[in-house]
């Protein structure tokens, strides 16, 4: 016998009524704070903001002697990751 996948399927589930249902979901408008909102009380940037004017402290450190700069991919990598060196520095194993 052939099955047509297309057509809609009945379980148990969908003998609930609307209002069963209503009951289940959250009321939108009660005063309950969401954990995922309070994590991030500014909410979600959009695509092309406006961010000029955010201050963002980064703590710089300078160059460890046990590291190096590749010059293919210009990251910095611990020393036993140089493949071979080049006139300008060292090359990567995964850049050679």
């Amino acid at each position: 016998m052939a099955t047509d996948y297309d057509a809609p399927r009945k379980t148990e589930d969908d003998s609930e009524s609307i209002e069963a249902l209503k009951e289940r979901v959250p009321d939108k408008l009660s005063g309950s704070v969401d954990s995922e909102d309070a994590d991030n009380p500014s909410g979600f940037e959009l695509p092309g903001a406006d961010l000029s004017d955010l201050e963002l402290d980064v703590v710089v450190l300078p160059p460890q002697e046990d590291e190096f700069t590749c010059m293919e991919c210009f990251l910095v990598k611990h020393r036993t990751q140089i493949d071979h060196e080049v006139a300008g520095g060292y090359i990567c194993t995964e850049c050679s």
